[in-house]
């Protein structure tokens, strides 16, 4: 519990913070949120990717505005009894404003019964927040389908370089091969700061708040699903090789580990749902910079971090992305809203023989789905054949 006066001292410091502080990179998001729904708009993401820059981006675009920080500090004791003394501060600080910004707003146990009330009064809701209670299936009982979810990632290749103030290049890709896009660790390139990230997530999103008595144990399934790229897993597989009670389990921790964003899951491709269920699936990292920095054989594996960036630029754009198998391998099937299809194979540099085995991978998917076109995504090598194009990833990347 907290004094009013304490929170108009922490609501002026932070409003003057906010006001000092540089816009940072323009991130892709921006674009795509819809700033007039009358519903609250929820940010989410894994921690340290840019989700409070943006909402200082989105503050910008607004103009006058109310805006807590709820990770402050000085903050610690904030309780749900406090939002209308903080309400009445707003009112004498900012009279007449309707939109409120809210960054980690996780940190208030019952936050929503406020935003709820705020909501019907016909005031407007900007919130960040990193703890899998801002996911969306929470929300759904919290907010009772009052609310949008965007799911910001770490940067993007094309993003990286506006805050690098590079151009489009196999140099520059290069450098964003190894670092991933975490803005903070773009500038200052601190191995420690990714490691910090990893260790916060496992420990503070995903031990702590599910209660759960091995932690050494999760983070060594984390490492290992995160530097797996591509490598395909079932339940009871990483039951027997990390000597786990049930698959149940097993299951449970993967669905906390994307709840965090630590990493997602694909299913194989099959027309079937059920069978889509019952086959072994694939992993890939929330960032290739993370895996990287959390695990030595990661880094040596070349093949696998690129496949983990194209992954990572699909998911920006398609919510459904298979792999197929079948006699051979395709890494990638893709489909937009429309029900449209892709095949998009991934191969770090290509000699004859890796490009028969490609080209059978993704024939066999076309075949399979009766797409007359395919791609193959490669380091930096170009080349056309009459239904699939080769292309460089740092080309790609900037096309896409």
């Amino acid at each position: 519990m907290l004094l009013k006066e304490t929170l108009r001292k922490l609501a002026e410091i932070q409003s003057s913070e906010v006001n000092a502080l540089d816009q940072g990179t323009r991130r892709d998001l921006l674009d795509t949120i819809d700033m007039a729904s009358p519903l609250a708009v929820i940010i989410s993401g894994i921690r340290r990717c840019g989700k409070s820059t943006l909402l200082k981006q989105i503050m910008k675009k607004n103009g006058r505005f109310n805006y807590f920080n709820f990770e402050d500090e000085r903050a610690l004791n904030f309780e749900v009894s406090d939002f209308d003394r903080l309400d009445d501060v707003f009112s004498e600080m900012n009279p007449g404003a309707s939109d409120y910004f809210f960054d980690e707003i996780q940190n208030v146990p019952g936050w929503e019964r406020f935003i709820r009330r705020k909501l019907d009064e016909g005031n407007k809701f900007f919130i960040t927040g990193s703890n899998s209670s801002l996911m969306s299936k929470e929300l759904g009982t919290k907010l009772t389908g009052r609310h949008l979810t965007y799911r910001l990632f770490p940067m993007s290749y094309m993003e990286a370089l506006k805050l690098t103030g590079e151009t489009v290049s196999l140099d520059s890709f290069n450098k964003y091969f190894k670092t991933g896009g975490f803005p903070g660790y773009i500038r200052h390139d601190n191995d420690m700061l990714l490691q910090q990230v990893f260790d916060d997530v496992v420990i503070k999103d995903i031990v702590v708040r599910y209660g759960l008595k091995d932690p050494i144990l999760v983070k060594n399934l984390a490492i290992y699903l995160m530097t797996n790229a591509g490598k395909e897993f079932s339940y009871n597989g990483l039951k027997k090789s990390f000597d786990v009670g049930a698959a149940s389990t097993v299951s449970d921790f993967i669905s906390y580990f994307e709840d965090s964003y630590l990493l997602f899951t694909i299913p194989k491709f099959s027309y079937s749902y059920k069978q889509q269920l019952m086959n072994p699936k694939k992993a890939y990292a929330i960032d290739h910079g993370l895996a990287r920095v959390n695990s030595v054989s990661f880094s040596e594996d070349q093949g696998r971090i690129l496949e983990n960036i194209v992954f990572l630029q699909l998911r920006r754009q398609y919510s459904t992305i298979y792999y197929f198998r079948g006699k051979n391998e395709c890494d990638f099937i893709v489909k937009d809203n429309s029900g449209k299809l892709q095949a998009l194979q991934v191969c770090y540099k290509l000699d004859e023989d890796t490009l028969r085995r490609e080209m059978k991978g993704l024939k066999e998917a076309m075949e399979a789905t009766g797409l007359k076109k395919g791609t193959i995504i490669t380091l930096d090598q170009e080349d056309k054949f009459d239904d699939v194009v080769i292309i460089p990833a740092w080309k790609w990347l900037s096309e896409y």
